[in-house]
Order: structure tokens, then sequence, then C-alpha cells
């Protein structure tokens, strides 16, 4: 989301008036169902936005009864001329789920049934080259706490894809195994995944004596009995997922790389099926329960792959 679209989540834009009761129930049910935070945040403020937005100040409704399909449309179209068309479906599937949940539970006509989501045109995201996981690397180079712990993030990102959020909640406990969800002996990190689904992935050899040169800077910290694996500098607590992400792009900035967390997803599935990984081994790895996943994320250098199997098919040297 860019900066003029995350203006428009503050809290005191989105003042739901008469229809807030609703949207509180409907964050109760989320919650109910083990939605993450960050889902149910997401979706309650998408509904919370369209009724203080659209609801109240643009169209003629009091009540979620008298909410029609063109008042949905206007307010989809509305948000198409100002933001992505990415953006814009996440807004209309935030609103589906709550219509849906509200014509079960009140009985009444849910005014986007048989509505299609906005169309949002493919863009791959490009895998990172040799060059670039190079660069990057290099500006972590040091026996610093931040160069080794910046090292040892990146080289999970890069081993595994695992999810941001994945990643900031690792759990470490040098005097207890079982409080740790990292075993660097059998390259394994347990990883807490979406819809509270836990599930192993492996890491690599390179990664490994990463993470172990940073937890061996972490000992000396002051913070070190914080189970929580990474750890700020300066002696302060825990890395949330937005320091996490700040410094990845951060170092991206310091060596002209382009890098966001999520960027190592797309590189890692690209890289397993690139080199002949079985589909149905990176659905594990990756905590997808969807072939349509595979799609997504194995669209990134799908051409590339395409033509280097055609020279393995197609060689006509006897």
């Amino acid at each position: 989301m860019t900066a003029a679209e995350s203006r428009h989540w503050e809290p005191k834009l989105l003042d739901a008036g008469g229809f807030q009761p609703e949207i509180s129930s409907f964050r109760l049910h989320l919650a109910a169902e083990g939605k993450a935070a960050k889902t149910v945040r997401t979706y309650t403020e998408a509904v919370r936005w369209f009724a203080a937005a659209h609801l109240r100040r643009q169209a003629s409704c009091t009540r979620w009864e008298q909410v029609s399909r063109p008042d949905v449309q206007r307010w989809i179209v509305w948000l198409l001329e100002r933001y992505s068309s990415a953006y814009a479906s996440n807004q209309y599937r935030a609103l589906q789920q709550f219509f849906k949940w509200l014509a079960a539970e009140e009985e009444v006509p849910d005014p986007m049934d048989g509505m299609r989501p906005p169309r949002v045109p493919g863009k791959p995201v490009p895998v990172f080259t040799g060059e670039d996981l190079s660069r990057l690397e290099r500006t972590c180079a040091g026996r610093s706490f931040q160069q080794r712990r910046d090292a040892a993030v990146i080289a999970v990102f890069r081993a595994t894809g695992i999810r941001l959020s994945e990643l900031a909640q690792i759990r470490y406990d040098r005097h207890d195994p079982r409080h740790s969800d990292i075993d660097l002996e059998l390259r394994e990190i347990t990883v807490h995944g979406k819809g509270q689904k836990t599930r192993t992935v492996k890491i690599s050899f390179g990664a490994a004596r990463s993470v172990d040169r940073y937890i061996r800077a972490r000992a000396r910290h002051a913070q070190a009995y914080r189970p929580q694996l990474w750890l700020a500098v300066s002696n302060r607590g825990p890395m949330t997922t937005s320091g996490i992400y700040q410094m990845i792009a951060r170092r991206g900035r310091e060596c002209g790389v382009d890098v966001f967390p999520h960027r190592f997803r797309h590189h890692f599935s690209h890289t397993w099926l690139d080199r002949g990984g079985p589909e149905g081994d990176l659905m594990e790895l990756n905590g997808w329960s969807s072939p349509q996943m595979l799609r997504r994320y194995g669209a990134s250098a799908r051409s590339a792959r395409a033509r280097r199997t055609y020279d393995r098919i197609m060689d006509d040297s006897p």
C-alpha cells in the first residue's frame, strides 16, 4: 500500500456511526474463526471506510439493509480511480466477506451476490539475479551485532521464502530446545503461519552458519532473555514486522537493489521450480493449501523456465 493509500486508514477517518455495531460483530466473528489479527484489522477497516466515506457521506443509507449493489459499485469505481486495481480488489473482497456474513447472520439480501471483483492485471514480481543477492549480502558483511543479525535475516528469507510475519515470530531459547523454533543441527525452523497453522521448513548450510553467527552475537545482547529470536540494536527489545521490513528496504537502498521481504518468497518459489523441485513439496514448504498459489508465485520467471526446458527437451544433438 502506498503512503497515499495508508492515510485513508487512520482511525479518525473511519467513523461508521450507526453502521458500527454490525462491524464490531463481524470483527468478533472473524476473531472467533481464528483469523490472523492482520486479516481481522484489514477486513473490518475496509468495511468501516466504506460506511464512513460512502454510505454516510454520499449515499442516503442509514442501515445496512438499505445498501444496494449500485452503492458498492460506485465505491469500487471510486477506489479504482484513485488506487491500484489490486488494492481495490482487496477492498472488494473484504466487503464481500462482510456482506456474506451479514446475509447469513441477519437474513438480509446480499447486495454483492453475483458481483465480480475488479480485474487485476498480472504483474509478475521479478526474481533476484545472482548479482542482486551478492550485493545485498555484501551490505551486511562484518562482525557487529547489526551486521550479523541482518545477514542472518536475509539468509533465512533467501533459504526458505517464509512470510515476514512468520520470520518475526521465530522463538529462541538457548537453555530449552522445547521453547525454540530453530534447530541448527537439523537445519529446521518451526514456522507459525496463517490461521495458526504450524509447519517445519529447512534452511541451507549457509543460512544455518549465518544464524549461528548471529546467535553468538545475540548472547551478549542485554535483551537476550527474550523469547523472540530477532532483537533490535542498541540493546532494545524484539524487532517487529515493521522493523524487519524497514531493515530489508534500507539494506536494499544501500546496494541499489529493490528489496522487500515478499520478493524473497517469489524468488524461493521460482528457484525451487526452476531446479525441478516437486510442486507438492513447494506447497508444503510455503504453507499453501491451494494450487492457485503455485501459479501466482511461479509466474515470476515462468517464461525463462520454459525456454530452458525447451533446450533440454528439443535438443537435436545426436
